[in-house]
């Protein structure tokens, strides 16, 4: 049976646990080969280990330039090229405006903005050079609208969704799409971050869904599949939620 994804190579950042190890996994199943990079290694490294010959795992951080360009390098003399870039790697605080701190910010910027720009920058060229690619930019609910207590945060994902678009134009010509996803409450290690310390909880939260449930890693790994695929050809500069129904 043919995958969605035969013959192209994949990318993820942050794919150690979540949505990036859900997104490695479905890829891998849909054809594609498969570079899994984190800064969690025992983790990332038994995801890649159980996916199989189609992945291989690379310790990278996302906030460095080099490391950007030996995990774009590896990938490319392992698996011939990189069909598709998916930028999720992202960390996530909670704190007002008035006491979060210049380093804690500054932290956050660094992971979730800086690392999808530098992600972009170190795939753009080989991309535009093959005429085709594809980058997912994992950005949040939270770059569609504010919210209380996540100055940090909510900067970073506004940014991804405006490199977004700008990277889609510029890229456009030479073949390559650029399309951010919004997650809304998704039931990961993250959100337990945001769980404890909302009054009420994940009922309280689950709550705000109109669907009535907090989705799962695999929700958005499927959207996220669909972005990478051939299917969305036409799909360029775009916003893609998947929250349901929260912001609508």
């Amino acid at each position: 049976m043919t995958g969605r994804l035969d013959g192209k190579v994949a990318l993820i950042t942050g794919a150690a646990r979540g949505q990036g190890e859900a997104e490695a996994r479905l890829f891998a199943a849909e054809g594609a080969k498969v570079a899994l990079t984190d800064v969690l290694d025992e983790d990332g490294s038994t995801v890649a280990k159980d996916i199989g010959d189609a992945a291989i795992y690379l310790h990278h951080d996302v906030t460095d330039e080099q490391e950007w360009q030996a995990a774009v390098d590896k990938v490319i003399d392992r698996f011939g090229a990189i069909d598709v870039l998916v930028n999720n790697a992202g960390v996530f605080t909670m704190g007002p405006l008035a006491t979060t701190t210049l380093e804690e910010y500054r932290r956050v910027i660094d992971i979730n903005q800086v690392g999808v720009f530098l992600g972009m920058k170190a795939v753009a060229g080989h991309m535009c050079a093959r005429a085709t690619g594809s980058i997912v930019n994992i950005s949040s609910v939270a770059g569609l609208k504010g919210n209380a207590g996540t100055i940090a945060y909510t900067a970073s994902k506004f940014a991804v969704r405006g490199m977004t678009k700008v990277a889609a134009h510029e890229l456009a010509p030479f073949g390559v799409r650029v399309n951010s996803v919004h997650p809304g409450l998704i039931d990961t290690a993250m959100l337990r971050q945001i769980s404890d310390v909302v009054p009420g909880g994940e009922d309280a939260m689950v709550q705000r869904v109109p669907v009535g449930r907090l989705a799962t890693a695999d929700d958005v790994a499927k959207l996220v599949l669909y972005l990478a695929s051939d299917d969305s050809a036409y799909s360029t500069g775009s916003e893609f939620v998947v929250d349901g129904g929260m912001i609508s």
